[in-house]
């Protein structure tokens, strides 16, 4: 059990992460490495979901697992737009096709619209963090 001290901390550490995946994103945009954007901007949600949802007291086994919660808890309530819900789905697609398929390479046009989308969708789960 963590303290709440601990929980704090890791939930700080969470949104930076969120935050410098995001940068990163923003950077490897620039010089034209989409399955890596695709890559970096997947885990600024992740890594913002993943304080969410340790700031509720709930917590996933798998990438699956915390893209369901995060549509059970928050989405499927109102707390967050089904917009949401469906961006994650494909950022969690972009990221493995990107680093996973044969033969797949993610586009300009089909990675680049993310990077707001993303900014705006961590910056949504972050306020609904109590612990900030």
């Amino acid at each position: 059990m963590l303290t709440p001290e601990e929980k704090k901390s890791i939930i700080d550490y969470r949104r930076q992460k969120a935050y410098d995946n995001l940068n990163e994103a923003r950077e490897v945009a620039k010089l034209r490495f989409w399955n890596l954007t695709g890559n970096r901007l997947y885990y600024a949600a992740f890594h913002m979901a993943s304080a969410l949802l340790l700031d509720k007291g709930l917590s996933a086994k798998s990438h699956g697992g915390l893209i369901h919660l995060i549509g059970s808890q928050f989405v499927t309530k109102g707390l967050l737009d089904k917009t949401y819900g469906r961006l994650f789905s494909r950022l969690y697609e972009l990221r493995q096709s990107g680093d996973y398929d044969d033969l797949y390479d993610a586009t300009e046009e089909e990675v680049l619209p993310y990077i707001d989308k993303t900014e705006i969708f961590i910056k949504e789960m972050e306020k609904l963090i109590s612990i900030i």
